[in-house]
């Protein structure tokens, strides 16, 4: 007869009790890690005055695996990752550390200034919600559907008003950035549930290293360098904050309250980049932009609350 006590724990939000102490820790972690992305956008802009966007977008990376070399080291937990995981830091790399940066800093560099690129990354709880469906094999409601063709819609009214009548490179480069993002969060949450947070960031820099600084020393030796007070903080933003620190509380969070839950607090991540863009880069907080970004913040809370 099998012991009661070896029965498989189920967590009290799979089940739907009220959320745990635990649940609301991890929702107020993913909170710090978002306010940690949204200023990331600004940060690019401001690199970008004195460095080329590729040098901003890979060598970001470069000061970012010192850091997590060095906590590794300090752990003393081992500098690779477990072979068997090695594809899924691969797939974390090439969302988080290649694909977004590089595609949202050639955004700003296309003429996107950063408030409409944020409400483009509005779309990006929803965009995660969707690979961690075709990943996890999670079955939700119609309404999940409905709300993401909503947002979408939303998103791309606001994109072909503001282009003119058309899609701008830099709304598609947008749309790449969102997709990049999303794929690497989706597998970064996936192995959080097993693997802290730092680890889970600090083992995916380490894997794109040997991509990651031959290109950095060839576009610094090849590439105009501009270096000034501005663009060097903007670099060290986008370098520490954006690519290793922010993702430390990100990932712990959706390991803690849970993907579905914690993953929610992105809904305010275009609003804060909008404010940061305002206070800092003197950006218009215009009426069409923010009906925008509240217009997809809706739709984005729809198809969260659809998948349980």
């Amino acid at each position: 007869m099998r012991d009661k006590s070896s029965a498989t724990l189920v967590s009290p939000i799979a089940v739907g009790h009220p959320p745990s102490t635990g649940a609301w820790r991890g929702t107020l972690l993913a909170g710090l890690g978002v306010l940690s992305f949204s200023g990331s956008l600004p940060g690019t802009a401001f690199a970008m005055e004195g460095f080329d966007p590729y040098l901003v977008a890979i060598g970001r990376a470069v000061v970012a695996v010192v850091a997590a070399a060095v906590s590794l080291l300090v752990a003393r937990a081992p500098l690779l990752p477990p072979r068997e995981h090695l594809w899924s830091y691969v797939v974390i790399s090439a969302g988080v550390v290649f694909g977004f940066p590089i595609f949202s800093g050639l955004a700003l560099a296309a003429g996107a200034d950063t408030s409409h690129a944020a409400v483009v990354v509005g779309l990006l709880p929803a965009a995660t919600a969707v690979f961690a469906v075709l990943r996890g094999g999670e079955r939700p409601r119609p309404l999940f559907w409905v709300a993401c063709a909503l947002g979408a819609l939303s998103i791309t009214v606001f994109t072909v008003s503001r282009g003119g009548g058309h899609v701008t490179a830099g709304d598609l480069l947008m749309v790449g950035a969102l997709l990049s993002a999303a794929v690497g969060y989706t597998e970064g949450g996936r192995l959080a549930r097993r693997t802290p947070g730092w680890r889970v960031i600090s083992y995916a820099l380490v894997v794109a290293a040997p991509l990651t600084v031959p290109v950095t020393v060839a576009l610094a030796l090849t590439t105009e360098v501009r270096p000034s007070a501005v663009s060097l903080a903007g670099f060290a933003y986008v370098s520490l904050i954006s690519m290793f620190l922010g993702f430390i509380p990100w990932y712990a969070g959706l390991a803690m309250g849970g993907i579905a839950r914690a993953g929610q607090t992105q809904l305010a991540q275009p609003l804060l980049t909008m404010a940061w863009a305002w206070l800092l880069l003197g950006e218009p907080f215009d009426p069409v932009t923010l009906a925008a970004a509240l217009a997809v913040l809706v739709c984005v809370a729809m198809s969260q609350r659809a998948r349980s």
